[in-house]
């Protein structure tokens, strides 16, 4: 979904947008009894939506907005 997107340039300077990254995929992050992660590849593509988004202005193609509550810094 990233390829061709130079989203460290992008980030680089705005250390908020990283945070807000690294908060949707703790938010969608999903853990089972033992702590171990059941949909890490769903958070990743939901973190990679957030940066394609704010690199390119729009959402990638097929995927759904993000929710206020994947978003949320805590």
């Amino acid at each position: 979904m990233l390829e061709g997107i130079d989203y460290w340039a992008e980030l680089r300077d705005s250390p908020s947008q990283a945070e807000t990254c690294f908060a949707v995929f703790v938010n969608v992050l999903e853990l089972d009894e033992s702590g171990e992660p059941v949909n890490e590849k769903y958070a990743e593509r939901r973190a990679a939506t957030f940066l394609y988004r704010y690199c390119t202005g729009e959402l990638p193609p097929g995927e759904p907005e993000l929710e206020g509550w994947e978003c949320e810094l805590y």
